[in-house]
């Protein structure tokens, strides 16, 4: 056993390396031990950084006795190591990096573990302004924000579980069910949060079955207080994947964790997802995200503006907001735009100069879908006059074409349920829903009425463009 030990970092991890090169498969050594970095050597303990909690708790499971054997030889008995995960872009390791546990040698035999500090016990990859906070409630949204909430804090412990957001692209989806994550984390509510999209979930699965460490990996996200995977949509077709994830998920959902997953659509809808996943999606609560209605996004706009202290004129944002609404994402692409074009070429921010930046900016050039527009091609196609969709007759062919009007709105405008009504005579919104709830029933049954249905929606998108 040495007793002068040169206490340079890498020369002391250098000479680890060269005992467990003899000890362990060349493949071995380069998949687990060549991403590992050097830190720190003082006190006669050695930092280690590793890439991920995963890649640790790999390595601890399976290794660890290769690397006390090191250590022992290289440092004596007394020896220590420090776990640290660190990400690849750090700058300052030792700042970034966070502790996961510290191995003090204290026999030939065996480690004793000593908890020193956990900052971060699994790298969640959670958006930290991703809160509640700046989550802009309104009619679309309030069902699922208030579900968010209150996963967020008691997670597990609700009947939302597991709990499911849908609708369309940048509606707000991914802002939510972070929220709840990062929620969960401060208020200590739960320790180990994951957010992960479904294609990263793929590829770490294929990279776990490449390397042979698809226990670790289950063990892994088996392990988690919160599980929220985005975008679950996609995947669709990728049978072993699903294999995986339904596992973990029965594994998370008996241990009572909680699972938060969103989607482009209803998990019914959901096409090339196995049964059995679909099924158990719709254990808990499906709530979904509508387009924001117009008081909804100019309070975004105005949110905005107060974040980062800039004066928009209120005819500014209202117009902006009556013109953008297809979803957030592209109306905060026209807020940020406005900013820009008016700082860089020296303008007054004025309606002049949003029509501008609308014109090169919104993407989708098509004249919206109104429900005025629905409610004459329907009218025409079952050749009832149109103000019988206002009118309080309960005839049945009148009342069957008015359900389909309200179905095809819901469908195609973003309008709320309220706003639905209104256009139809100043139903309520109960109304709505009773429509649109037989209508779907009945596409299921009648496929002649899915012809009809089908064919004048096709007739409204085509006139719009």
């Amino acid at each position: 056993m040495q007793t002068n030990i040169e206490t340079d970092v890498k020369t002391v991890w250098g000479k680890c390396s060269l005992i467990i090169m003899k000890l362990v498969p060349s493949q071995t050594y380069k998949t687990w031990f060549e991403p590992m970095v050097p830190l720190e050597f003082a006190d006669n303990k050695l930092t280690i950084g590793v890439p991920s909690q995963f890649f640790y708790e790999w390595v601890e499971e399976h290794y660890s006795t290769v690397i006390a054997k090191s250590l022992t030889d290289v440092l004596g008995i007394n020896s220590g190591l420090v776990y640290r995960v660190i990400r690849s872009n750090d700058e300052d390791l030792k700042h970034e990096t966070s502790v996961i546990r510290e191995e003090t040698k204290t026999s030939t035999n065996s480690f004793k573990v000593l908890i020193k500090e956990q900052l971060t016990p699994v790298e969640t990859t959670l958006n930290p302004r991703y809160t509640f906070n700046n989550f802009i409630m309104g009619e679309s949204n309030q069902l699922a924000r208030a579900a968010a909430l209150a996963v967020a804090n008691n997670p597990g412990k609700t009947s939302f579980n597991p709990f499911v957001v849908y609708g369309r692209t940048g509606l707000g989806k991914t802002h939510l069910i972070q929220a709840i994550g990062n929620h969960a984390l401060s208020s200590g509510m739960a320790k180990r949060v994951m957010y992960i999209s479904s294609e990263r979930f793929t590829i770490e699965f294929v990279d776990a079955i490449q390397t042979d460490t698809i226990k670790a990996f289950s063990s892994y996200y088996r392990n988690m207080d919160i599980l929220i995977v985005d975008d679950i949509q996609f995947l669709s077709g990728k049978e072993k994947t699903q294999d995986s994830f339904f596992h973990t998920f029965n594994s998370l959902h008996q241990l009572g964790k909680q699972i938060v997953l969103s989607s482009d659509k209803p998990p019914k809808n959901l096409k090339g997802l196995d049964e059995r996943l679909i099924s158990r999606f719709q254990w808990g609560l499906t709530a979904d995200i509508q387009a924001p209605d117009l008081e909804t996004r100019i309070a975004i706009l105005q949110k905005k503006c107060g974040d980062d202290k800039v004066d928009l004129p209120q005819e500014v944002i209202n117009f902006i907001a009556a013109n953008v609404t297809s979803n957030i994402r592209e109306l905060e692409g026209c807020y940020i735009s406005l900013i820009a074009k008016s700082s860089l070429e020296d303008k007054d921010i004025n309606v002049s100069l949003a029509r501008e930046v609308l014109r090169s900016v919104v993407t989708d050039t098509r004249t919206p879908v109104s429900i005025e527009k629905i409610q004459k091609v329907v009218s025409e196609y079952y050749n009832i006059p149109i103000d019988m969709f206002r009118a309080k007759n309960k005839k049945q062919e009148i009342a069957s074409a008015r359900m389909i009007a309200m179905f095809i709105s819901k469908e195609l405008t973003s309008c709320s349920l309220k706003t639905i009504g209104l256009h139809f005579g100043g139903r309520d919104h109960s109304t709505v829903i009773h429509a649109l709830q037989t209508v779907e029933d009945q596409i299921k049954l009648n496929s002649k009425l899915r012809a009809e249905v089908d064919y004048i929606r096709k007739r409204i998108e085509s006139s719009s463009d």
